[in-house]
């Protein structure tokens, strides 16, 4: 086998692999083939295993329902929650399909918009939702300016600084330079990302539902005795 033989045998390999990825990244095939020309196959093949994550859109719902307290009363809440999707319509019948599942009384989606998170990252023993602000930095060569572009992340935390250190480490593996301008708490309650059920999803569903269901760990209370007893007098 000769060299280009062997070299359209590997790109016939790696173009079958490519097949096989969710059918989002299918569209991608004319440009698969024209780029093989010009770049190692690998490479290519590693950007274009990435598209399915690139192309997740999260959509932040409002559901209002009524709640019942401990007391027996009822009181009418509005809250804010997370789903990936393709469309509006697919994102308002993945957040009542997920709300079904928790709320038993009746609920009414109310508002549906894009978010702007590029990724979501849960975290053990926490129960808030944090935004973070990063901003990637470039150097143009040819003109010697600064290039800044800022993406937002949603992060698991307890606090602010939890939120912080969190953020760093998902950046830690970051080869060019980033600052963190600014990171606020949210207040959206949960989070419901998409998986199709392939072979290796579960695992990361059931990965993903673990993480953000723990809960921090409540520290345990001193119980401090403030009685007092008169001191005998021995005779």
């Amino acid at each position: 086998m000769n060299a280009i033989t062997k070299l359209s045998e590997e790109k016939k390999h790696n173009f079958q692999a490519f097949k096989r990825l969710p059918k989002n990244t299918q569209n991608c095939e004319y440009l698969f083939r024209y780029l093989t020309i010009y770049f190692p196959v690998k490479f290519i093949f590693g950007i274009l295993k990435n598209l399915k994550e690139m192309s997740v859109v999260w959509y932040e719902c409002k559901v209002k329902y009524r709640k019942t307290d401990e007391t027996g009363g009822q009181k009418v809440l509005t809250e804010p929650y997370l789903v990936d999707a393709l469309s509006y319509t697919e994102a308002e019948k993945r957040i009542n399909e997920e709300m079904a599942a928790y709320i038993s009384e009746e609920f009414k989606i109310t508002a549906i918009k894009v978010a702007n998170y590029a990724e979501i990252h849960p975290f053990e023993n926490a129960d808030r939702w944090f935004k973070s602000k990063i901003t990637l930095i470039a150097y143009d060569e040819e003109s010697g300016k600064e290039r800044k572009t800022s993406m937002y992340m949603l992060v698991q935390a307890n606090d602010v600084r939890e939120a912080y250190d969190n953020t760093i480490h998902i950046m830690k593996n970051t080869m060019g330079e980033y600052s963190i301008p600014s990171i606020s708490e949210t207040p959206i309650m949960d989070v419901f990302p998409y998986f199709s059920g392939e072979e290796g999803e579960t695992e990361m569903l059931e990965r993903f539902n673990a993480l953000k269901a723990s809960k921090p760990d409540k520290p345990e209370t001193e119980i401090v005795d403030h009685m007092e007893f008169e001191t005998a007098i021995e005779e």
